[in-house]
């Protein structure tokens, strides 16, 4: 069985500047991933243009070769897996790591993939799985109806429907606004007195400025009690979203419906593996001066050093943690 130096799990943005900084110190690295290369963007809306410039998503040294000042979605995915081919970085993607521990001088990494268990070896672990694997949930009934969607793509199969989307922070109001100018009638609910104040600040008045003309309806106060589909005799069984407003009850026809209210990390994997999480912020143990966790030779890398607050870190702060994470392994060895 191979012994690497260090296996990274995940594979995105910054799992891949984590394998590159190995790679450039000559390190023998691998990148685990239960998903595609940068997963998280392959399931951004297709249309998505980053607001961080392309000089701030550049990673490994490798410049970010396109004229325009923003990516879009297609280009940041080709831009990441051109940085993984030129390092020749080694991937075992579609495969998910269950649990790892450590067994002397090295980690027993256990992973799944196709139905089998199988066992990777390293002597050294990064965690950077970031945090858009698990889409908060309201825990009502009807929630898994398939109607009922915790990602938006594209707003094209909406034209002339009711779209409710159930949230008001920057994924809410970016798809309002996007199913909106491409003719759906939205519907937007969310628990609060108004949209987000952390929302993005060009962003902001536009949804206000869309709710308050009427173009965008609001229910504030509001929390969803039910996802509903009522048998309809020969018809299409009828779709609807059952609101409480202050003690109001209100049924909301719907088409369909987009659950947006956020992401939490995976805590569960990095308690499998050892890593000590606090229970209200979600914030694992690691040393700031190098990024290891109470687990001697596990480091914790990206947007997963924020535990629920997932609007800290990004490609543009975090790009620099291989670097950083290396340079401690190999002072280290």
């Amino acid at each position: 069985m191979t012994t690497w130096d260090l296996l990274v799990v995940g594979a995105g943005p910054t799992g891949i500047a984590v394998g590159a900084a190995a790679r450039q110190a000559g390190l023998s690295v691998l990148l685990v991933d239960r998903g595609p290369l940068c997963g998280a963007i392959v399931r951004f809306p297709t249309d998505m243009l980053f607001f961080t410039t392309r000089d701030k998503m550049e990673i490994a040294g490798i410049p970010f070769g396109i004229p325009d000042d923003k990516p879009t979605r297609r280009q940041a995915l080709a831009y990441f897996q051109g940085v993984a081919r030129h390092y020749e970085l080694p991937l075992a993607l579609y495969e998910e790591v269950v649990e790892a521990r450590r067994t002397g001088e090295h980690f027993v990494v256990r992973t799944h993939k196709d139905g089998r268990m199988s066992e990777r070896r390293s002597r050294a672990m990064v965690l950077a799985t970031g945090y858009f694997d698990q889409p908060i949930t309201l825990g009502v009934p009807g929630e898994d109806l398939p109607w009922v969607h915790r990602r938006y793509l594209e707003p094209y199969p909406h034209f002339s429907q009711h779209v409710v989307v159930v949230g008001a922070g920057n994924s809410a109001a970016e798809t309002a606004l996007d199913l909106w100018r491409h003719g759906a009638r939205v519907t937007l609910v969310h628990r609060g007195s108004q949209v987000k104040p952390s929302t993005k600040y060009w962003l902001r008045p536009d949804i206000e400025n869309r709710i308050a003309e009427g173009s965008i309806a609001a229910r504030f106060h509001t929390v969803v009690e039910e996802f509903r589909e009522d048998a309809g005799g020969d018809e299409a069984p009828e779709r609807s979203v059952v609101l409480r407003t202050e003690g109001r009850r209100e049924v909301l026809p719907a088409d369909a419906v987009y659950v947006l209210i956020g992401y939490l990390p995976d805590v569960e994997l990095e308690r499998r593996c050892g890593v000590e999480v606090d229970s209200k912020t979600l914030v694992p143990v690691f040393d700031p001066a190098g990024y290891e966790s109470n687990v001697p030779g596990l480091y914790i890398a990206g947007a997963l050093q924020a535990g629920r607050r997932t609007d800290r870190i990004f490609i543009e702060n975090s790009r620099e943690h291989g670097a950083k994470i290396v340079e401690h392994l190999l002072s280290r060895r």
